[in-house]
């Protein structure tokens, strides 16, 4: 069953949210803000994120910075009350997918969240599937049909990264924050090298590609068009 993570603060909203979505067939976590979450999440695996942006200890867009930086590829949706154009660019730039201003629509809710786990492709077993292509991250694996492609685990990552949201440019210090971690001191040209080798071990697979986007970094693409 695909599990979901709401970050509410309000008891109330908390427990509409929660209930809307067990209704539409999902496991339901619940924390009351960003540090119980991630509390949460480090013994939890979850496919998506719901999260309020004011609350205590540490607040929604906190929560977001944290997930990013600790490569966390799921998807997250903000659910607040601030709704300025400032507030929905903060919550873009640090990582978020889709944003939603109280007071909620609840049918809206479930067709954002729906839309959301269909675009990442992302099942209760943390797969990624596009078309005959399953990207396994237990395995590092990309799968299709009977037979199957280990990468090294950070090129595994980075790709994965890359497919959970596609069409999205990354530049290649948000790679290197999400994957080797913002503590880290690395050339930027890692990545490059990394892409390098990606590139060469999935060019038997035209439905997926790695595009560069020159002057910025790399972004997933899928062929619907290619057979495979």
């Amino acid at each position: 069953m695909i599990k979901l993570l709401v970050v509410e603060d309000d008891r109330v909203i908390q427990k509409l949210i929660s209930t809307r979505l067990k209704q539409d067939g999902y496991s339901v976590l619940l924390a009351s803000d960003g540090q119980e979450a991630l509390d949460l999440l480090s013994s939890t695996q979850v496919d998506l994120v719901i999260t309020d942006l004011m609350m205590p200890h540490l607040d929604g867009l906190g929560l977001i910075k944290a997930l990013r930086a600790a490569n966390y590829n799921l998807p997250i949706l903000i659910v607040s009350a601030k709704g300025q154009l400032e507030d929905l660019e903060d919550g873009f730039e640090l990582g978020a997918d889709d944003y939603m201003v109280k007071p909620l629509v609840l049918k809206e809710l479930s067709l954002r969240v729906k839309a959301l786990l269909r675009r990442a492709q992302i099942n209760a077993d943390h797969q990624i599937r596009i078309g005959s292509l399953v990207l396994d991250e237990e395995s590092y694996s990309l799968i299709n049909g009977k037979s199957q492609l280990t990468f090294p685990k950070k090129e595994f990552q980075v790709l994965y990264h890359l497919l959970g949201q596609p069409n999205k440019i990354f530049t290649r210090l948000d790679l290197l924050d999400a994957i080797w971690g913002m503590e880290e001191d690395y050339d930027e040209r890692l990545i490059d090298a990394c892409i390098k080798k990606i590139r060469q071990k999935i060019a038997a697979y035209p439905l997926i590609q790695v595009q560069t986007v020159r002057g910025v970094g790399y972004k997933a693409i899928i062929n619907e068009d290619s057979n495979d």
